[in-house]
């Protein structure tokens, strides 16, 4: 192994920027209630924090109530605001456009970004937040402001209301349909279907007449015009049939859609409201937004911790899967890092505070989470621009059917219109569009709740397609953890060998450096007086001791030195087969003896390249500044299929990119930051140990937040699955297509069945990709 192979390099990913936050902090004098309502002094972001602090401060002193300064607020907005909404009733991309174009033409919107696949809005206005909510009810939708307890009360109302109006529709299309098999006269039956048509059609209709007016021709559009069409044309109830079925199918759809929006969003449950805190010799429970960073917190066996810190006292061990997906819990001492969302199992710990609520790492990875979801995958925007042109082409063709075949002769204005009608209904591209997006937000909500951070569709793509995989080696494949194995000296004095190596290597934070460094201090051997430290790169280091030059590196550091080697020679040849790594310690003339350092091979390691093998893995690599020696062993105990060995970290690259030349899609897994240019130069670079690292999560595209490869498989089978899914979607929205439009022409397809065509295979779309929420 090179000197070198872990040392910290700069990150070829360092000028991402930290991800923000859109943090929704509760200020001193506003309730919880006047946070959820009031924008300027609780529902705050972080490109607002300080102007809002200095309202809030400003008008705390002078006394004002809380109504009064929510008042203020609404009545005075000051500048732009960046707000992150919830939105209710969106179950297609064309919704999402309509509520877009809709909000783009109030002067003081600035921008608006609406995300179907999360059910979210961003917005940047200068108007107050319950205006934005009236612009929206405009459009057909609700909204809120996107805080937790928000959305589970506007969820929950939405069902509410739906199932409510959608109920009292159906019975009232029932009530009709039953009176036509008796002797109620026509006229009473058609006003019940004509009141079932109002009811369940209202807010369609109201939907479809913001998207005319913006420009956008959506479902709501094509599902009004032919539920109108109908009754114009006296078919009263397949009107009220294609009424009642849209929203039935639009209840259900939403329902299936918001289960996989919140999927990621129920991590946050995990994490209790309230801290034990610790003050003096009291402890005081407080609301975890409340807590300060360096407080004290005191964590109880069975209790969940509240916020991420680090061990003051106490051991325990803590269950982590809900952060990194392992399986088994970790062991927890003084100075170990927890985290919030994870339980503690057995003693009792006293933790001191590093992050605040809004910034732990729980918050990072669903902030992380939404953000991959809202992230188009190659084969969704394929999809999207396919459906762009198929809607208009088809909506054109049905006003020609309803037009032309009558002014020829051909047939009755009635019956084409009707099988106009039928086309409109067929237009309608839901089930395609919704394809690829659900199963992507339920393959990455999956993912992060098996401790994997997939950034977007486009990774989960290519997971799915990756041919080789290669591997980093030290803290990849091993412990990352080497220990000192052996120690040589040809003078026949270890301690003043060891001393001397000490003196040299405790100023390396080198793993190899640490390993000899707690190896001396295990056997109570100080370091030497030493001057003039000097890294020496790839190859080792070196220190002045009482006016002599020593020196602690790899072979070739004293064989470009002109030093012999002969006296150890065989026995180092002997040692690398074994497996180990060498020390040579001497000066410029002579070698004083060497010390054999060997990392140990996680046991998970072996099991996650036999799974991967059974997944169907191509080729797996292993990429090592080790000797060939070394790396031929680890790789023959892992079950590595090839190595390259003796790399410097710019060598890594090069190896990346010979196994692409050999036409592989290539993953490279390293720890994030010193395998950062191998990362990005692989098709896709996964990055392990995110929980313990911002640069982890930053630099690759799939982050295993554990430090091991237990969940790799898993990821590859997911993003195999996903893709089939997305494939299995495409073609049965298609072919359901293709045949509700050839039984259309010859009078098979009624507009009722097109209309259940229609709902019913994007209920089926939505249904197939929720399996990927429940893979295990």
């Amino acid at each position: 192994m090179s000197r070198t192979e872990k040392e910290p390099q700069a990150s070829c990913c360092s000028s991402h920027a930290e991800p923000e936050f859109n943090v929704k902090s509760t200020s001193s004098c506003c309730s919880e209630e006047d946070a959820s309502t009031t924008s300027s002094c609780c529902g705050s972001d972080t490109n607002t924090r300080e102007d809002q602090t200095e309202t809030t401060l400003s008008s705390c002193s002078t006394g004002e109530s809380k109504d009064e300064q929510v008042e203020l607020v609404d009545r005075e907005p000051k500048g732009t605001k960046t707000l992150e909404f919830k939105i209710h009733g969106m179950d297609c991309p064309s919704c999402a456009m309509t509520i877009e174009k809709h909000l783009s033409k109030n002067p003081t919107i600035q921008e608006v970004r609406v995300n179907f696949s999360t059910g979210k809005m961003q917005i940047d206005h200068s108007t107050n937040q319950n205006e934005i909510i009236k612009e929206v009810q405009r459009a057909g939708f609700d909204a809120s402001l996107d805080s937790v307890g928000n959305q589970r009360q506007g969820t929950a109302n939405q069902k509410k209301k739906w199932i409510s109006t959608t109920t009292i529709s159906g019975i009232f299309l029932a009530l009709g349909f039953m009176g036509s098999f008796t002797s109620v006269t026509p006229g009473f039956i058609t006003a019940l279907y004509a009141v079932a048509i109002l009811i369940g059609g209202f807010k369609p209709a109201k939907s479809a007449f913001y998207a005319i007016k913006s420009g956008a021709l959506d479902m709501n559009v094509l599902m009004a015009s032919a539920a109108i069409g109908a009754a114009l044309i006296g078919e009263w109830f397949e009107g009220a049939m294609v009424v009642w079925l849209f929203a039935l199918g639009n209840t259900l759809q939403n329902r299936s859609i918001e289960r996989t929006r919140e999927s990621i969003r129920s991590l946050i449950n995990l994490t209790p409201s309230e801290a034990t805190v610790k003050s003096g010799e009291q402890l005081i429970r407080k609301s975890v937004e409340e807590v300060e960073v360096n407080a004290i917190i005191v964590i109880k066996p069975g209790e969940k911790i509240p916020l991420d810190g680090e061990v003051l006292s106490g051991t325990s061990s803590i269950n982590q899967a809900p952060i990194t997906g392992e399986s088994l819990p970790v062991d927890k001492q003084r100075g170990d890092t927890v985290y919030a969302g994870t339980v503690n199992e057995s003693g009792s710990l006293e933790v001191k505070v590093t992050k605040l609520v809004e910034d732990t790492t729980i918050a990072k990875i669903i902030h992380l989470v939404e953000e991959a979801q809202e992230k188009k995958a190659p084969t969704q925007a394929f999809v999207d621009r396919f459906a762009n042109v198929y809607t208009p082409i088809v909506f054109s063709l049905a006003l020609l059917v309803m037009v032309v075949p009558p002014l020829f002769g051909f047939g009755s204005w009635g019956e084409w219109v009707y099988k106009g009608l039928a086309l409109l209904v067929v237009a309608c591209p839901c089930a395609l569009v919704i394809s690829t997006p659900v199963a992507i937000v339920s393959a990455i909500g999956n993912a992060a709740k098996n401790g994997v951070l997939i950034k977007g569709g486009t990774f989960l793509e290519k997971a799915g397609s990756i041919q080789g995989i290669a591997f980093d080696k030290t803290g990849t494949l091993t412990e990352g953890k080497p220990n000192v194995a052996e120690v040589i000296s040809l003078h026949n004095n270890r301690e003043e060998l060891i001393g001397i190596t000490r003196t040299i290597e405790e100023h390396s934070i080198h793993p190899i450096a640490k390993a000899i460094t707690i190896y001396a201090e295990e056997r109570k051997i100080s370091a030497k007086k030493g001057e003039n430290f000097k890294a020496i790169a790839s190859k080792g280091a070196q220190s002045t001791i009482n006016g002599i030059e020593y020196f602690a590196g790899n072979p070739k550091l004293f064989k470009d030195m002109e030093v012999p080697l002969n006296q150890i020679e065989e026995r180092m040849d002997s040692l690398q087969r074994d497996g180990n790594t060498l020390i040579v310690v001497g000066t410029r003339t002579e070698v004083l003896g060497l010390i054999a350092v060997s990392d140990s091979i996680r046991d998970i390691t072996v099991q996650s390249i036999q799974k991967l093998k059974q997944v169907g893995m191509g080729e797996m690599v292993m990429l090592t500044g080790d000797n060939d020696g070394t790396a031929k062993k680890i790789a023959a105990e892992t079950g590595i299929d090839r190595y390259f060995a003796e790399l410097l970290p710019e060598d890594k690259v090069a190896a990346v990119k010979k196994l692409q030349d050999e036409g592989k899609s290539v993953a490279m897994v390293g720890d994030g930051i010193n395998d950062a240019p191998a990362l990005a130069t692989a098709d896709l670079g996964i990055a392990m140990g995110g929980a313990g690292t911002d640069t982890a999560m930053e630099t690759a595209d799939i982050v295993l937040m554990a430090d091991n490869l237990e969940k790799l498989p898993h990821t590859i089978r997911l993003s195999r699955r996903a893709m089939n899914i997305i494939k299995q979607n495409v073609w049965f929205s298609l072919i359901t297509k293709l045949a509700a439009l050839a039984l259309i022409f010859p009078g098979f397809l009624t507009l009722w069945m097109a209309v259940l065509s229609d709902t019913g295979a994007a209920l089926l779309v939505i249904l197939n990709s929720m399996r990927l929420l429940r893979q295990k």
